[in-house]
Order: C-alpha cells, then sequence, then structure tokens
C-alpha cells in the first residue's frame, strides 16, 4: 500500500519522543556543522526535510484527533506534550538556519533553492531565540486552553444541550424571538467564560510582548509581521490599505445593510438581525452532509482533471470531518499531512450555506496543497497565509455555476448573499486588524480599555451593528470570539486582502471560465515559491496596497450585485 492511498483512520497516532527527537536534531546540526561545501549540506538537508515531514505528520494527526474530540483525555495529553514540545523544535531549526545563512556556500544553495527561502530564513532568525523558549510554551498552552473553552461550550437551548456551531444555526433563523433569544444565549456564555477568557488574553498579550522586546523590537507588531513571513510590505502600508476599505467598502457596505433592513421590514435591527438575508430565510442547503458530499464531488469533476483526481482522493481516504457534535473543536479548517501527501478537511456543518462554504473555502486549500504536494523545497508548498486564502476564496466563485445543485431553489439567494457577505466582511476584517494594532501598541491596557478600544474601532468601520438586547457584546467584547485574536495574531486581515484578489478571479470567471480556471491553476501551482506581493504580479492580479485598486476591484461587483432583485427571493 502506497502511503498516499492510506486512509486517515489507518493513520498511525504517535506521540513524538522529546529525547529521541533532540538526539536527532542535534546529530543533523552536528553534521551541517561539519558540511564543508553545498553538495555536502544539501545531502544534510535532505535528511532534515525528510525527518521534519515524519515529525509534522504527527504532530498534524495530533492536532486533528484533539480538535475532533477535545474530550477524549489520550488526544488532550498529547496536545498538551506538543505544545510544550513545539518551541523546542524551534530551537534547532534556529541554529541549523543560522548555519546555512551564515555559510560561505549560501550563494551556492541561493542559487539552487531561491533567494526566497534565504529571506524567510533571515525573517525566522529575527523572531526566535532560545530566552523565549519559556514564553513559547506558555503561549502555546494557553491558546489551546482557549480553544479548549470555546470547543467544550454546552448551551441550552430551546430544549437541547448545544455547541457553538450548533447554535449559530439559530441565530439566522427567519423568527426574530428565536435569533434574538439565541444570540442571548450566546451572550449569556461569554459573560460566564469572559474572566477566563480575558486573563488568557492578557497574558498572551504580555508574553507577546516581553518577547518583542528580548527580540529586539520595540513591541510585538514588527516580530508578529516577521513571524508571519511578511517580508515585502509592512504595517504602514496595511495601514492605508484599510483607509482605502474604509473609503471605499464601508459607504457600499451601510447602503447594503439598510436595503436588507428595509426589505426584513425592520426599523431598529440589532447586530443579530444582519445574520437574516431574506424575509423568506436565509438560503439553505438542498440536502444533507452525504448529498452536499456528492454535489461537491460533481463539481470538482466537472471543473477539471486535476480537481476530480484531487476530490476523489479526499473522499476515498476520509480526509474531511464534517459534521459538529459536542465535544468538537469549532470553526474550521485546512491542514496537511507531508507523509502522505494528503490534505485534511475539518469542519462543523450546522445545516446552513455555510456548510457549502467549508467544501468551497476549505476544498480551496485543500485543492492548492493538493497541487503543490510534489513541490521538492518543503517551505515551497504552502505560501504565505494571505496567498493561502486566495485559493480558498476564489474556489468559493468558481462554485457559482453550481449553485442550482448545492442549494436548489435558493441559488440566487446564495449567490447574492455570498457576494454580499464577501463584500461585507472587508469592514469586520480590517476592524479586527485595527484592533489587534492598538493591543499591542497599548499592551498594559486593562481588558476594560481594550474592549472600550474595539468598540470605538468597531462604530467606526461598521455603525451599523447595536447591541441593545446583549449587555456582554455591549461593552465590546465581540472580539473574544474570535480565535484567530488569540492563536494567530495578526492573521485576520490575510483575510481581506486574499479576498480583494479572489474578486478578480469571480470578475474574470464571469467573462471567461476556461481562462480564469487556467489562470487559478497555475496560481496554485505556484504554492509558496514567492512573497505576496511577487505572487500577485506573475499572476497578473492587482495588489490590493496600491492606491486605487480596491476601487477598481469592488466597482464591477457592485454591478452584479445590481442584476439581483431581493424584494422578490
Amino acid at each position: 500500500m502506497s502511503k498516499q492511498a492510506i486512509k486517515f483512520s489507518q493513520y498511525p497516532f504517535e506521540v513524538p519522543n522529546e529525547k529521541k527527537v533532540v538526539a536527532r536534531l542535534e546529530k543533523f546540526v552536528a553534521e551541517l556543522t561539519a558540511a564543508k561545501t553545498a553538495k555536502e549540506a544539501e545531502a544534510v538537508i535532505k535528511k532534515i526535510n525528510k525527518y521534519s515531514e515524519m515529525l509534522d505528520t504527527q504532530i498534524s494527526v495530533i492536532y486533528v484527533k484533539y480538535s475532533c474530540d477535545t474530550r477524549n483525555e489520550e488526544y488532550k495529553n498529547a496536545q498538551d506534550r506538543v505544545d510544550e514540545f513545539t518551541p523546542v523544535l524551534s530551537k534547532y531549526y534556529n541554529q541549523i538556519i543560522k548555519i546555512l545563512t551564515s555559510a560561505p556556500y549560501r550563494p551556492e544553495l541561493e542559487k539552487k533553492f531561491g533567494t526566497f527561502l534565504f529571506k524567510k530564513y533571515d525573517a525566522s532568525l529575527k523572531t526566535f531565540d532560545e530566552k523565549i523558549i519559556p514564553e513559547l510554551v506558555k503561549e502555546s498552552k494557553l491558546t489551546s486552553e482557549y480553544d479548549m473553552i470555546f470547543g467544550g461550550a454546552q448551551i441550552e437551548f430551546g430544549g437541547q444541550t448545544l455547541n457553538l456551531s450548533q447554535l449559530g444555526k439559530y441565530m439566522q433563523d427567519k423568527d426574530r424571538k428565536v435569533r434574538k433569544a439565541a444570540a442571548q444565549a450566546m451572550d449569556n456564555w461569554l459573560k460566564e467564560n469572559e474572566p477566563r477568557i480575558a486573563e488568557i488574553y492578557d497574558e498572551l498579550v504580555h508574553l507577546r510582548h516581553d518577547m518583542a522586546l528580548k527580540l529586539g523590537f520595540s513591541n510585538f507588531i514588527e516580530l508578529a509581521y516577521l513571524r508571519l513571513g511578511r517580508t515585502d510590505y509592512d504595517a504602514t502600508m496595511v495601514a492605508n490599505y484599510r483607509k482605502q476599505i474604509y473609503e471605499e467598502v464601508v459607504p457600499l457596505c451601510q447602503k447594503l445593510y439598510k436595503t436588507q433592513m428595509k426589505n426584513l421590514g425592520i426599523r431598529k435591527p440589532q447586530y443579530y438581525d444582519y445574520n437574516l438575508m431574506f424575509a423568506s430565510g436565509n438560503p439553505l442547503p438542498a440536502g444533507d452532509k452525504a448529498y452536499l458530499v456528492k454535489v461537491a464531488q460533481a463539481m470538482y469533476a466537472d471543473l477539471g482533471s486535476e480537481s476530480k483526481e484531487f476530490f476523489d482522493f479526499m473522499i476515498e481516504n476520509e480526509l474531511m470531518d464534517l459534521e459538529a457534535r459536542a465535544g468538537k473543536a469549532p470553526g474550521g479548517y485546512c491542514t496537511y499531512f507531508p507523509l502522505f501527501k494528503s490534505p485534511f478537511i475539518f469542519s462543523n456543518f450546522n445545516g446552513t450555506q455555510g456548510d457549502v462554504g467549508v467544501l468551497t473555502h476549505e476544498g480551496g486549500h485543500a485543492f492548492q496543497a493538493y497541487l503543490s504536494k510534489d513541490i521538492k523545497v518543503p517551505e515551497y508548498r504552502t505560501p504565505t497565509l494571505e496567498s493561502c486564502e486566495i485559493h480558498s476564496m476564489s474556489m468559493e466563485f468558481f462554485a457559482w455555476p453550481y449553485a442550482k445543485d448545492f442549494f436548489g431553489k435558493d441559488a440566487d439567494k446564495y449567490e447574492f448573499s455570498h457576494l454580499a457577505d464577501s463584500i461585507q466582511f472587508l469592514p469586520y476584517g480590517i476592524t479586527i486588524d485595527e484592533f489587534q494594532h492598538w493591543v499591542y501598541e497599548h499592551p498594559n491596557a486593562s481588558h476594560e480599555e481594550r474592549c472600550v478600544a474595539f468598540h470605538e474601532i468597531e462604530a467606526r468601520y461598521t455603525p451599523h451593528k447595536k447591541y441593545d438586547d446583549t449587555p456582554t457584546l455591549a461593552r465590546g467584547t465581540y472580539w473574544l470570539r474570535q480565535s484567530h485574536v488569540f492563536g494567530a495574531p495578526f492573521y485576520y486581515i490575510d483575510y481581506t486582502l486574499a479576498q480583494v484578489v479572489a474578486f478578480q478571479f469571480a470578475v474574470e470567471n464571469m467573462k471567461n471560465h476556461e481562462k480564469t480556471w487556467k489562470k487559478y491553476i497555475k496560481l496554485c501551482k505556484c504554492g509558496g515559491k514567492y512573497p505576496f506581493l511577487e505572487l500577485l504580479k506573475k499572476n497578473g492580479l492587482r495588489n490590493p496596497f496600491e492606491n486605487g485598486n480596491i476601487r477598481k476591484v469592488v466597482k464591477p461587483l457592485a454591478k452584479v450585485l445590481k442584476t439581483f432583485d431581493i424584494s422578490k427571493m
């Protein structure tokens, strides 16, 4: 049986032995230190890469198993050990990178592997030192505790015990009383858990600030950008990008929200009312999980031979865990098992249109991973995060011609709401980003001060939101629900940057599908060989940071929205 053909249920569950791993890495460091030529170094690098693939696979399997059942003690203990152990790995990989970047044969390696790899190496050296290992261990433990709190949520609602993903379905209900009750149930749960969640975040902020100071930075912001591999743009460029969103997108979104509430007949809307797009109800999938997977399989088969091969592979090898259940971590993600050259999709289906979003969005991530699996340099298989999200968000738009299969009579509803939601996401995305910049510029702020700052930023970018019925959220606590703020600081802006690029694929696809699909395949096969801005340039895509480009991207989409008559939906 080839490694590629192994089903996920057959994957070995192995917790790395720290002593053995450390011994192996120390041996690699010694061998690389002794290497006198580029050829000798390459031989050691090959061994390091092979070993790292095995180790990364073990760690990913543990994470997936734990995500699927956070109440399983074996998985929890394994994840705890990984949280303690992972920062130690950084120490040895850091030593390896130091040797490679300072070696006299570096120019030869750069010629063979590309200059971007060494730019990434140079950036990573600035983000790590052995003296911050204790903080990194604590950081991992705190983010896992946050995941456990949200994954373990049990909320009594309508005679049922629900997790947060399951409750989310009722926050889109046609009956306003149900939406309100669900929002209040969430608000009460947040109130009960707020003290510990706030403590976790406070500890994380101080840990990250202290790490930044130890590494010679004035605050965590620059360190965070380097940790994310951002080598070609900075916080100043991001601030100007947020300004463009504020000027070009916020006014459009406010018009859309007013039209939405007019059609719903709601005069004094609350934040939960915006979860309902149409008076007749939001678009609902035309079937259950099995039906949607079958439709997705047909869609990927129709799109092209590469995508057919990919999705068949995912199904045959049990590489998706899709349905919400008690004890399962919230949210959705795609990860990758390098040893088996296999992506994995994790999500929480709850009977809403988001279920289809998983099969397209996370499917796009998995498709890129599948197309890049044979890239020999491991660091080039996965792009930087804002580039990764282009693949996922673009796939959502490639799914439009199949909306009738996914949604039946609700197909038009889906297309309108998907496009409107995608545009309306941008102001929220930059709200989260600006808030994080504020937090790490004011690391000693109290929880209350952070909430006040969030409330002010939120009111600027999304002034329609009102929280009169939910007193906890009314204090500016919505950010506590955003896991990226805790576990992946400064990542969230990546979704908005990618959305702006995905919009370009959407518009081009409406004009010429075959040409646009080929362009998308080419982008996916680039993997992570180039930094974000160079990747865009090589694939003929607009740079979101350049003045005027947000307007050029959004303008044709506003015209598409006008072709729908939502009063008849």
